[in-house]
């Protein structure tokens, strides 16, 4: 277990019945990068079962959060959905991922392209004060089934604007582009086709996607990564990863439990 820390969870809440979200400690030997995933999970008959999460804290706060699903048969999930203040939990500490902004070329706007728990990773860039000096304008984009599960859009939508440090700089810079599928919101529809229909660029009043201005993260659904990195593809972008910088990223370690 060297290359693992046995950390105490702090919080627990869940958003709905299949999504939670949770705190633990953080040892002060883990360092990461804001977008950055690493393993965590929970002993099982005295064997560390783990699955690869990305970190939803950033990498100034002294404690660490994740995002999960609740998959009933899932060897993980189906108990780490019950775990409560108190309990502990396994934290790798050999964090990785391809979703840094270092990864990126230069431009002028930043896009994150999220569904479900693949909002984590933007949760940590999107409270990076960097990400704000390399880009002029980020757009966060989260797609879900149903409102409930757009987690953290309060957060986003009232507390972030308010942040001490960060408030005015995410208030004249931060774009929140949430959508839902299959109930009634403001926006609905599946991410693709609201680039695509130009849909998006209209609600928000931006250019429609060009890899002359625009760098793009994607994380979320295999079908959605798919489906957004063949419009990119399309378009004129070119894919980038932890040795060559592109014009766009994607982080294929996703959450499969």
């Amino acid at each position: 277990m060297a290359a693992f820390n046995e950390e105490k969870v702090l919080s627990v809440h869940h958003w709905t019945d299949r999504l939670f979200t949770f705190t633990t400690t953080r040892s002060p030997s883990l360092r990461f990068s804001n977008g950055h995933f690493t393993m965590i999970g929970l002993r099982v008959n005295d064997k560390p079962l783990l699955r690869a999460y990305s970190i939803v804290s950033p990498n100034y706060e002294e404690t660490l959060e994740f995002l999960s699903i609740k998959v009933p048969d899932g060897p993980l999930t189906s108990r780490l959905q019950h775990i409560q203040p108190g309990d502990r939990v396994i934290v790798g500490h050999k964090p990785t991922g391809t979703l840094l902004i270092d990864y990126l070329l230069p431009g002028k706007r930043l896009y994150m392209f999220s569904t479900g728990t693949g909002l984590a990773p933007f949760m940590s860039v999107i409270r990076d004060p960097e990400t704000y000096e390399k880009f002029e304008e980020v757009i966060l984009v989260h797609g879900c089934r149903q409102v409930d599960e757009l987690a953290y859009r309060e957060y986003i939508t009232q507390e972030l604007p308010r942040h001490e440090i960060l408030g005015e700089t995410v208030s004249k810079q931060l774009k929140y582009y949430p959508t839902v599928t299959r109930e009634a919101f403001r926006t609905q529809g599946r991410i693709p086709e609201l680039i695509e229909s130009g849909h998006m660029a209209k609600d928000l009043e931006l250019p429609q996607l060009n890899p002359q201005m625009d760098r793009v993260m994607l994380c979320g659904s295999p079908q959605m990564l798919k489906s957004i990195k063949e419009v990119l593809e399309k378009r004129g972008f070119n894919e980038g990863n932890t040795t060559t910088p592109g014009d766009f990223v994607v982080e294929r370690a996703f959450v499969d439990q």
